[in-house]
């Protein structure tokens, strides 16, 4: 921001570091096949496991993490759950296809040295929301409940898609040249984008155009997890535009480049896409409209711009693989909850209407919104919460008919050490409020299916 310093921890979640073990419970802690893991299992287990799927990280964790926030672990632990985690063979980057064969690698030495569940919940957060639900709906029989926590619900293809939407904006609307996907030199491309962006944020002229880029992969003009959305309009865009120089630019460098490997080539698009559809799709349009206004300048004619610019083609075999390791179906033989934080500008709370979409039994989802700005900015009491209303679910069959004001008050009542997040802003541990929300999001910009043959997206036209 022009007046605001920012301190960013640079992962696609948030890091957190293992509490000691607790007495009465036993640690183990190993590798499988080059992929190490953590296991915390209660004396007085109650029988069922909780198996952690953790996201990309940006550097090599201090430890392997078990749920999303520590005192989450420390309180299940407590209540005699067990939880375990394989860091997976490549821990760092994109990493969804080892999550998927190290996360069963490790439930299949739990059962053959620890016994065998009464039931088990797969869980996770980021990227890992979603790797949880596809590893649930790849082994059915396995696992009697999914957790996503802030996830890449909408699947792979969607979100890298949604970072090809800000970078080709960027470089169009900004005049910046960027290899749109399988840059040349990654850094150096990543490094270009985001110096344009911190010189538009300075430029009444260009700053209308930094919110049309974010308002097309839902960004929004809200950062700070303990303050509410901003009423200007001026300090929305400060905030978009931090949210694309610090983590949407990735998707021009090294990020991409990484899953780009995975994939075997690019599995990004924009060839079809009507920009001014995703536009009206976005949960951020009046933002732009407003800040195009209040500077004078022509919404349309940029949109002219977007529509003009040449485009992107996929390579369909890495289309396919991003389906085939991130892109949960809606297949749901049990009960599945999402939590996502209302202004979280790296995977919007969109993923969540996109997954509900695709869900073949409806009665068996429930979705939450948390009322504040950040990404997987969660207190434990509200983590705890959301695992115990799955938990009723799963024991009971049937959804708790508490609604968000009881689920409040009840995270309330957990007391003040489990209600920290992480503010990004000054790097800070703070204490908020506990605040679940209605899901309400509007529907994801950039919805699948996909046809590879034709390089377009059939309902985005």
């Amino acid at each position: 921001m022009r007046k605001l310093g920012v301190v960013l921890v640079v992962v696609l979640m948030g890091l957190v570091v293992a509490p000691a073990a607790a007495s009465g419970v036993r640690r183990y802690e190993g590798e499988i096949d080059g992929a190490r893991y953590r296991v915390m299992v209660p004396d007085r287990w109650n029988g069922t496991l909780v198996l952690w799927s953790h996201g990309a990280f940006g550097s090599m964790p201090a430890a392997i993490p078990l749920t999303n926030r520590p005192e989450t672990e420390e309180h299940l632990l407590s209540q005699g759950y067990a939880l375990g985690a394989s860091l997976f063979r490549t821990p760092v980057g994109w990493s969804a296809e080892d999550g998927l064969r190290d996360q069963v690698a490790l439930l299949d030495w739990f059962r053959r040295e620890v016994g065998a569940p009464r039931r088990t919940v797969s869980a996770g957060a980021s990227i890992g929301g979603a790797t949880s639900l596809v590893l649930a709906e790849r082994n059915p029989g396995r696992f009697d409940g999914a957790l996503s926590l802030c996830g890449a619900t909408a699947g792979g293809a969607t979100y890298w898609n949604s970072g090809l939407d800000v970078v080709f904006a960027l470089s169009v609307l900004l005049g910046v040249e960027v290899d749109l996907v399988e840059a040349a030199d990654p850094a150096a491309n990543e490094a270009r984008l985001t110096e344009a962006v911190t010189a538009a944020s300075a430029d009444p002229a260009a700053r209308p155009r930094l919110a049309l880029a974010a308002a097309l992969a839902d960004v929004p003009g809200w950062f700070d997890p303990t303050a509410p959305r901003p009423a200007s309009v001026d300090e929305q865009v400060d905030w978009a535009a931090v949210w694309l120089r610090y983590f949407r630019v990735w998707a021009a460098g090294p990020a991409r480049a990484d899953m780009e490997r995975w994939a075997g080539g690019n599995p990004s698009w924009n060839a079809g896409v009507d920009y001014r559809r995703l536009l009206s799709r976005s949960d951020e349009r009046a933002l732009v409209s407003k800040a195009y206004a209040a500077a004078g300048l022509d919404l349309e004619a940029d949109l002219d711009r977007l529509a003009a610019a040449p485009r992107v083609a996929p390579d369909a075999r890495a289309v396919a693989y991003l389906a085939r390791t991130s892109l949960p179906v809606g297949l749901t033989p049990w009960p599945v909850l999402t939590v996502h934080n209302a202004g979280d500008g790296l995977l919007p709370a969109s993923n969540g209407s996109a997954y509900a979409a695709r869900v073949r039994q409806p009665e068996r989802l429930r979705q939450y919104s948390v009322d504040r700005a950040g990404h997987c900015r969660f207190s434990a009491a509200e983590e705890i919460v959301a695992f115990r209303v799955l938990f009723e679910r799963i024991g009971t069959g049937r959804w708790p008919a508490a609604d968000v004001a009881a689920m409040n008050a009840e995270a309330t009542a957990l007391g003040p050490a489990r209600h920290l997040v992480h503010n990004p802003v000054t790097g800070a541990e703070v204490a908020v409020a506990p605040a679940f929300a209605p899901f309400e999001a509007g529907p994801s910009p950039r919805p699948l299916p996909f046809s590879p043959a034709s390089g377009t997206q059939s309902n985005n036209r």
